[in-house]
C-alpha cells in the first residue's frame, strides 16, 4: 500500500511513534552505528545533533536511516532513509524513503510505503 507523504505529513506520522528515535549510520569496518537522537523535522530537513562517532560516518557515507519504534507494541515502526550532510555535531537529513514497518501475524513483514511528495 502506498500513501502519499509530504514532508509536513511525515512529521505527524513520526508524532505518532515513541519518543525516541534511532539514527543508523555504517561504520568503517561496515558496521552499522546505532544511536538515539532527538529529530527535528523541518519544511525540507530533519535536523538532529549528533555525536563524533555519528557525524565521522555520515561525512563519509551520507546514506543513514532513522528508526521511531512504534509507540505500542502492535503498531507500525517508522523508518525514513536519507541523505546526511554534517557541520560539526549537527547532522540535517533529506528524506529520501519512508516505511511503516511491523512483523506480519504468523511471521514476515507488513510493510506500508510512504511515498514522500518527489518520489511520485
Amino acid at each position: 500500500m502506498s500513501i502519499l507523504v509530504e514532508l509536513n505529513d511525515l512529521r505527524e506520522v513520526a508524532t505518532q511513534q515513541a519518543q525516541v528515535v534511532y539514527l543508523l549510520t555504517v561504520s568503517d569496518d561496515a558496521r552499522p552505528h546505532a544511536v538515539a537522537i532527538t529529530a527535528y523535522i523541518g519544511e525540507t530537513m530533519i535536523t538532529c545533533e549528533a555525536g563524533r562517532r555519528s557525524c565521522a560516518n555520515a561525512s563519509i557515507r551520507p546514506a543513514v536511516s532513522l528508526l521511531w519504534p512504534p509507540a505500542r507494541p502492535d503498531d507500525y515502526s517508522l523508518i525514513v532513509d536519507g541523505e546526511a550532510s554534517v557541520d560539526g555535531s549537527t547532522m540535517q537529513i533529506t528524506p529520501l524513503h519512508a516505511v511503516r514497518h511491523r512483523p506480519a501475524p504468523g511471521g514476515g513483514s507488513d510493510c506500508a510505503p510512504l511515498t514522500l511528495g518527489s518520489d511520485q
